[in-house]
């Protein structure tokens, strides 16, 4: 009897509920809402700042690997063949939308819309073309950098919006990550202290042409400051004070210049939004 009260009083005093347990690690937290977290919710600022979701890849693995979050890199390194090509001047891209995203279509134009408005760059539903993107549904959001050929997949999971879905596209057409251009140390400070634990790789310099184009901060292929952080502590500083980085809101300027260098639209580029 004795033994009994003494279990009766462990499992009353001494156990810590699940779910005070859980509200303990997150009601207090405080994270600052900046780049594309300021517009995913409270949620995710609080509890998902590690990784947004352009950065959730453990479920894209598959027979790929991935790099930088969200980049696609196939066993064949040789693979990206660079630029989307053109039909008779035009730059028409197929996509095709897997049956469990179809109730994502308007959100999928809005992200095809903001680049085709900029660009002389279309996109089109798939018919029978040989060369398409594939968009799937997926934990987060991941493309292939330029163009692969045959049926190029691009990731698009329930917590990406439509700037995340932009992010991706603009990888597909052929643009890294702004803060891994070879210039980057004159304008930001990689804090690699506070990233996290085997994603060093993520903020390496990579060997790219930046087309003579200044670096941009406000590009929405920027991370935002706290991506991979390890410790709710900046892993990039600006060097340049008052600017935001990592927005996943508008294509800027220079991006918008940056794909129209990069496909040679004309003056008379095509805006026609509604053939998208």
């Amino acid at each position: 009897m004795v033994w009994l009260l003494i279990l009766i009083w462990f499992v009353q005093v001494g156990s810590v509920p699940i779910t005070n347990f859980t509200n303990a690690t997150t009601s207090n937290a405080t994270f600052p809402a900046t780049g594309s977290n300021a517009s995913m919710g409270l949620h995710h600022r609080q509890n998902d700042w590690v990784k947004t979701p352009e950065t959730r890849e453990e479920d894209l693995q598959f027979d790929l690997a991935i790099v930088e979050g969200d980049i696609l890199v196939s066993e064949d390194r040789l693979a990206v063949k660079s630029l989307w090509p053109e039909n008779e001047g035009i730059t028409s891209i197929p996509y095709k939308i897997n049956d469990d995203l179809v109730d994502r279509k308007e959100t999928m134009l809005a992200a095809f819309k903001m680049i085709s408005d900029q660009t002389c760059i279309l996109f089109h539903e798939y018919t029978n073309e040989i060369n398409y993107i594939e968009l799937i549904s997926g934990t987060g959001c991941a493309s292939y950098v330029g163009f692969q050929g045959g049926a190029q997949p691009l990731y698009f999971g329930r917590a990406c919006n439509v700037g995340n879905l932009c992010h991706e596209l603009m990888h597909a057409l052929g643009l890294h990550h702004e803060h891994t251009r070879p210039d980057r140390d004159q304008y930001v400070t990689i804090q690699w202290d506070n990233v996290v634990s085997g994603k060093e790789d993520n903020f390496k310099v990579k060997e790219g042409d930046t087309q003579d184009l200044p670096y941009d901060y406000d590009s929405i292929m920027h991370y935002g400051i706290y991506y991979f952080s390890s410790n709710r502590s900046p892993t990039i500083d600006s060097k340049k004070r008052g600017v935001q980085i990592g927005q996943r809101n508008h294509l800027s300027p220079l991006d918008i210049t940056r794909l129209n260098k990069l496909y040679q639209c004309g003056k008379d580029m095509h805006t026609e939004t509604g053939k998208i």
